[in-house]
């Protein structure tokens, strides 16, 4: 099982921490996460609304870039029927070229109505937009002239000057809001990713998008499809929220007025407690041993890929950094 960290970099006006604040934290986490070895560090792209305040993961990466050696820099997600798709082709080309290729892009076709609203698109397109900018995208990282006739997007000779330093292009994942999507994400050969808060009961739901997921790859027509990948690459990722401390106790308190306040202010989800979410099996809370077991639990399912949410409800960067360390040191090598 691979280890990475996630942030949807939850805002509160007129609490602790201002917006540069808020970004100072962000960068700091980044680089301690690359000194702990985590895999991959990723940043959630929002608009119009406090619920996440990074509307362009690339830039905070690209100035995270400069401060890491080794982690991959992860977009989750790139909401593509927001973008022009040659734009964010360029964008991300450039963004791995900085980093040393270290890019990891994920993409989604968007969920919260008032994005969609403050764009002007209509949801109702967003599976359409969604793939033909994944296919423009795909096709310009070739650094090759070409046409597109969509029902969104025309092009003529198009070709972008800068691609990706990782060839033919960066780790892929899909996002995807419900199990019978994981079955059409694998049969094109690509990894998929998830939100477990936002779209299950229970940890057991994660099994059969998993099955799904495998169902797809096992069915692929056409394996060198672009954006498809070796089939020991593709894998199921999932952000969790987690806080480790020194024992259950501990962990719930000083982690649970933080949890409480970022399911306070979730837009569109169901709003759960400490006690439901850890019962759920969707929250990784308590001291490294019970951490462990959560995380078992997690693997029993065919999840592959865990995305730890660790900083949420504007938790200081002492509790997140300590919290961090000990998955890092205590509960990652029981996976090894």
């Amino acid at each position: 099982m691979r280890f990475s960290v996630f942030s949807v970099t939850d805002h509160y006006p007129g609490g602790p921490a201002s917006l540069a604040d808020r970004y100072a934290q962000l960068l700091d986490e980044i680089s301690l996460a690359d000194e702990l070895g985590f895999s991959a560090f990723f940043l959630a792209e929002h608009h119009f609304h406090e619920y996440g305040a990074v509307p362009a993961p690339s830039v905070v990466l690209a100035a995270a870039a400069t401060r890491t050696q080794r982690i991959g820099l992860g977009v989750a997600v790139s909401v593509l029927p927001f973008h022009d798709p040659l734009l964010a082709a360029e964008e991300h080309a450039l963004l791995d070229q900085l980093s040393g290729g270290r890019l990891q892009l994920g993409v989604g076709s968007g969920y919260l109505q008032h994005e969609f609203d403050g764009f002007g698109v209509a949801p109702a397109e967003k599976r359409d937009r969604f793939d033909e900018a994944l296919q423009i995208m795909l096709t310009a990282w070739r650094g090759e002239p070409f046409d597109f006739d969509g029902r969104h997007h025309k092009l003529t000779g198009a070709r972008i000057a800068v691609t990706p330093l990782q060839r033919p292009h960066p780790p892929l994942w899909v996002a995807i809001l419900r199990a019978e999507a994981a079955r059409h994400v694998g049969a094109a050969g690509r990894s998929v990713m998830l939100i477990p808060y936002a779209t299950c009961d229970t940890a057991d739901d994660l099994a059969p998008i998993a099955q799904q997921h495998r169902a797809g790859l096992a069915s692929r027509a056409d394996p060198g499809a672009p954006g498809a990948v070796e089939p020991g690459a593709v894998e199921v990722a999932a952000a969790l929220h987690a806080y480790v401390s020194t024992s259950p106790v501990a962990a719930r308190a000083e982690s649970e007025p933080y949890l409480d306040r970022y399911v306070g202010s979730r837009l569109y989800a169901r709003r759960r407690s400490y006690d439901e979410l850890l019962d759920s099996g969707l929250l990784l809370a308590g001291d490294p041993d019970m951490v462990g077991t959560q995380l078992a639990r997690i693997a029993a399912t065919g999840v592959d890929h865990v995305l730890l949410l660790v900083n949420f409800g504007a938790m200081p960067h002492d509790q997140v950094a300590a919290s961090l360390t000990r998955f890092a040191r205590d509960v990652a090598p029981q996976f090894s």
